[in-house]
């Protein structure tokens, strides 16, 4: 019994299908955030509206957890922003080594990164299946951080993930803590659900 063998040919379409290295996109800093964001916090519905709130949250209550904070604020606000501060120990804001930014601008556009991948700033966290911080930034209009340490009240703004300057000193402060304001892009999300929010934060 001879073999035999059987070549099917499939029809190519050579139209408009170039396929080189021309045609490989690399998105650099959060643009992967805002060309995907179902891919980071799950969707564009109002449970990826409402992850934002949670991963700002989350750090709040991850210094509350380590013994560093007593009191958490959430304010939901006109426009849609919400505002988050806590009285914890403030996010730094001197220079990071590997970015050369402050650490409060890197944590803030910068993906996975965080004090919760290693050393020893926490112990014990409630966000460590999260997205961080900078995908809230990447999706956000306009986002505000203030920070006070040290006796020293800083502040930095962002739009869609990048910072519009550096980060400022305000002035002298008596109080510890970081406050996060933010208002999520309306081109991606609807209105937030108080009902819900104030469920999830009962339960917390």
């Amino acid at each position: 019994m001879t073999k035999k063998k059987i070549k099917k040919t499939l029809p190519r379409d050579d139209k408009g299908g170039e396929y080189t290295a021309k045609e490989i996109f690399v998105l650099e800093g959060l643009d992967p955030v805002r060309k995907r964001p179902g891919m980071y916090i799950g969707s564009t519905g109002l449970d990826g509206l409402h992850h934002l709130i949670w991963e700002v949250v989350d750090n709040s209550l991850d210094e509350a957890m380590a013994g560093h904070a007593k009191n958490i604020e959430i304010t939901l606000l006109p426009k849609n922003q919400v505002q988050v501060i806590d009285d914890g120990r403030g996010i730094p804001v001197d220079k990071h080594a590997q970015t050369k930014k402050s650490a409060l601008e890197t944590v803030l556009t910068t993906l996975h990164a965080g004090a919760k991948f290693g050393g020893k700033a926490y112990q014990v966290s409630g966000g460590l299946h999260g997205v961080g911080v900078s995908v809230v930034n990447a999706l956000s209009i306009y986002l505000k951080a203030e920070v006070s340490r040290d006796g020293t009240k800083y502040m930095q703004e962002y739009s869609r993930g990048k910072a519009k300057g550096k980060v400022t000193k305000i002035g002298p402060s008596r109080i510890r803590g970081t406050s996060i304001l933010f208002e999520p892009d309306t081109e991606i999300f609807r209105e937030i659900n108080f009902d819900t929010l104030h469920a999830r934060l009962a339960s917390l």
